[in-house]
């Protein structure tokens, strides 16, 4: 019986934005036996799509208010389920498992889920390929764009932070799963940021601190000197920016694999290096997270199949080669969180 609830919570999973795909190895059932006790996973079934109260849920389901209370409050603490707050009332939902659960087990991952998580990643991957609505963006440094007001504001990273209040910043995950597996990474750990809900709940989870804008403004310069690609949400009104790295980040790991990442990463720039003006240095290359530049004849050249538009290769250019292309086809961007996960919804036939 105990099997069959974490079968039917796998499907559950599988209808969230983020997917949780069935494989032959049952790996998928093993992190959530991890995670999740038999009552744990009942009870996450019993939650709408939306953050509701307790009252709400008790009046929905018949289940007793108290034991509501203390149930989904002691699963938010353990990062199964969001708890947003209106004011003195609290608000519980579930969330996809990747962005979501996974990385709500920051506090409590150890070398067990890391590796299962390794052994999950690439059934993850080719779900995520199939959908063009990505639940992250790849948003170009501001020193890479060029100037003038062409540019759209969603795509100026300053832009997209300048109204945010409640800022918390937390260890990267995938560093600490890397870490864990033996797998050393020499950039700083704490470079993942979140804004509004998700600061709060960081912070009242004790996986993050908050930050000042002037500090996100130094953490963000951080990722630039430090060659870290930055990830938002795929939203004009973002939630979430990651600094990532090509050796940790379960993200760009994925995309190295594929033959055209460009094709599986949403952005509207792609770098150009200007070959009469390389000089060879390799600079470029080495900044370079997902392995999109090559040397040929002397110069270095951009591979449009692969580069994600990060815009790392662009400002450490000694003689100023490298420049960011706007793509011809403009991206269409959701407004917010929940527009973005009803696209994804839509385009599985969820929705």
């Amino acid at each position: 019986m105990s099997h069959d609830v974490y079968l039917r919570l796998r499907k559950f999973l599988d209808n969230m934005p983020g997917s949780y795909p069935e494989t032959q190895s049952g790996v998928e059932l093993k992190i959530l036996k991890k995670l999740f006790t038999p009552e744990q996973a009942e009870l996450l079934m019993q939650l709408g799509s939306m953050p509701e109260p307790v009252s709400g849920i008790s009046a929905r389901t018949g289940m007793d208010q108290a034991y509501l209370a203390e149930k989904l409050e002691s699963m938010a603490r353990e990062g199964l389920i969001i708890r947003i707050r209106a004011g003195e009332e609290a608000f519980y939902s579930p969330v996809s498992f990747v962005v979501g659960i996974y990385e709500f087990h920051l506090n409590t991952i150890d070398h067990e889920l890391s590796e299962l998580f390794e052994e999950y990643l690439p059934h993850l991957g080719e779900v995520w390929k199939g959908v063009k609505t990505k639940a992250l963006r790849v948003v170009p440094i501001n020193s890479a764009l060029p100037g003038g007001h062409s540019v759209a504001t969603y795509e100026q990273i300053r832009e997209l932070v300048k109204d945010k209040q409640l800022i918390a910043v937390s260890p990267c995950i995938c560093r600490k799963e890397q870490t864990l597996l033996g797998r050393i990474c020499d950039r700083p750990a704490e470079r993942c940021i979140g804004f509004d809900m998700v600061a709060q709940y960081y912070i009242e989870n004790g996986m993050g601190r908050q930050i000042t804008k002037s500090e996100l403004m130094d953490l963000l310069k951080m990722g630039e000197d430090k060659a870290l690609v930055l990830c938002s949400t795929n939203a004009k009104e973002i939630i979430n920016i990651c600094l990532c790295c090509g050796c940790c980040c379960g993200l760009l790991r994925t995309l190295k694999r594929f033959d055209r990442p460009a094709d599986h990463v949403q952005n509207q720039y792609q770098a150009k290096i200007d070959a009469d003006l390389c000089t060879a240095c390799g600079l470029c290359q080495e900044r370079c997270q997902i392995d999109a530049i090559q040397e040929a004849d002397n110069v270095y050249e951009v591979s449009p199949a692969r580069c994600i538009g990060c815009g790392l290769c662009v400002p450490t250019c000694p003689v100023e080669a490298i420049s960011m292309m706007e793509k011809p086809e403009p991206v269409s961007i959701p407004n917010d969180f929940i527009e973005m996960n009803m696209r994804t919804l839509q385009e599985r036939g969820l929705a």
